[in-house]
């Protein structure tokens, strides 16, 4: 056991140790370039989806809605029920497996340039910059002792980080509650309480998140970075530094000969660390904690200009392309192996099959619930009737109507008038009374007989005829 006498233990008698390294806040480096620049074009484009949607009109009621109150979700011309919930179930399987394609072929570049975390995390850091200047100055900001100065630029800062983050949680109410009563209620703070929690809630969770927490998300939250290396192999597009033409690295002067020092590529500037938002040194080879967002491929790209050295010292290429000094041509055949041949074409299936499903589904549902109440019963001149609801769901944004009819049993009539209209995206109980004669009740015997009912779209200007048959049963009495 350590001693605090003994060497493994250099610490004074009495002092307290602390086991676990206190985490030290990453300042990354602001950088230009190629990446960065899709790398903002995804910021602006993501964002203006999520921020712009919810205030998008279609048919007088927002675009998209996912309205829990009534159970219908509007998606542009669509609208569905909860038994349409097989649809997000294939956009879920469709999304796995595209992740799985992209992992496949270039790495986690889904993490590096429009994972929400990643793209708040950079509009944050953003208004970082704008308040506190770039990496340097924060760092000398964060070390100065408190004064007007720091409070006023650390103020300023921490409310427009909670402005975003309010205004964010705003936006995702405005996905289920009509964003436009939302913002009428927002003057008055008139909003209900699951409003009030969810715009709080996510509010504050995109400001701790994007604001404190950062990069600890990628490394310490999310599942994807733990199980991205069964994604990968050998020939899976990522962020890597070429330590044949980087070794051994040194610094040199600009018109230096690096060949005459024994010196590689790399000038050992270490900027690829500083503009990393993870904190990292490539250099180091292929780490869980890397995002993919190519700042490092930018900034180094930027340093051999500087030193008139060819550029792709740290570069987008493979594992197999590095040993072996493929050049891009080579590198980008290896992309069509089998493991991405198989993820394509099942991607591809399940897309056309979720497209076709919907492209076929029909303008409204029916649901059959026996009356439980009663299950059969005599009625006049010996008749025998069972009694049951049907729920029509109109899947359109018109009225429409609607015809039942009953198949499987001779000489079957219904007690109640067969034609009813369901307004607009509507869902309508229809009680429904089933007759049968006695002749008929006698043929079959006692027990419970198979039916059908037809429930048809009657055709109306451009709405052509459907039909929906729905199966049931009808029980004869002893």
């Amino acid at each position: 056991m350590a001693t605090p006498d003994s060497p493994a233990f250099p610490v004074a008698e009495g002092e307290t140790v602390w086991l676990y390294e206190k985490r030290k806040k990453i300042h990354p480096r602001s950088v230009t370039g190629w990446f960065a620049g899709w790398r903002w074009g995804f910021v602006w484009l993501t964002q203006l989806v999520f921020y712009g949607i919810p205030w998008l009109t279609w048919n007088a009621r927002p675009a998209v809605l996912f309205d829990l109150a009534s159970r219908r979700f509007y998606i542009f011309g669509l609208v569905l029920h909860p038994q349409d919930f097989i649809y997000l179930t294939a956009l879920l399987v469709v999304c796995a497996y595209g992740l799985f394609l992209f992992t496949a072929v270039a790495g986690r570049l889904w993490c590096g340039f429009t994972c929400p975390q990643t793209v708040y995390t950079e509009i944050f850091l953003w208004v970082e910059r704008r308040f506190e200047g770039d990496r340097a100055a924060r760092m000398r900001l964060d070390a100065a002792p408190w004064s007007f100065e720091k409070l006023l630029r650390k103020g300023g800062k921490q409310g427009v980080w909670l402005a975003i983050g309010l205004w964010t949680g705003f936006t995702f109410v405005g996905y289920f509650t009509p964003v436009r009563m939302l913002w009428a209620e927002s003057f008055t703070l008139a909003f209900g309480p699951w409003e009030w929690f969810w715009v709080l809630f996510y509010g504050f969770a995109t400001y701790g998140n994007a604001g404190y927490l950062r990069e600890q998300v990628c490394l310490y939250l999310c599942p994807y970075a733990r199980f991205q290396s069964a994604m990968f192999d050998r020939d899976t597009m990522i962020v890597s530094y070429d330590p044949t033409r980087g070794e051994p690295r040194g610094s040199r002067s600009r018109g230096a000969d690096a060949g005459a020092k024994g010196l590689g590529d790399c000038i050992d500037c270490t900027l690829c660390v500083q503009v990393c938002p993870t904190g990292i040194d490539i250099r180091k080879g292929l780490q869980y904690e890397c995002i993919g967002c190519a700042a490092c491929v930018d900034v180094c790209d930027s340093v051999m200009d500087k030193m008139n050295y060819p550029r792709g010292l740290i570069r987008f290429a493979t594992q197999n392309g590095l040993v072996q000094r493929w050049d891009r041509a080579q590198t980008l055949r290896r992309v069509l192996r089998p493991r991405v041949l198989i993820y394509t074409v099942v991607l591809l299936l399940i897309c056309a099959a979720f497209i076709t499903s919907v492209a076929l589904r029909s303008p409204f549902k029916v649901d059959v619930v026996r009356d439980r109440g009663t299950l059969a019963r005599l009625v006049g001149e010996g008749m025998v009737e069972n009694v049951y609801r049907l729920q029509v769901m109109n899947a359109t944004e018109s009225v429409q109507h609607y015809r039942v009819r009953v198949e499987g049993l001779a000489g079957a009539m219904l007690a109640s008038a067969p034609a009813f209209e369901v307004g607009p995206a509507q869902a309508r109980w229809l009680p429904v009374g089933v007759r049968i004669p006695p002749a008929t009740a006698r043929s079959l015997g006692p027990g419970a007989h198979p039916m059908k009912f037809e429930v048809e779209r009657i055709a109306e200007g451009k709405d052509l005829t459907a039909t929906v048959q729905e199966k049931s049963t009808f029980v004869v009495p002893r």
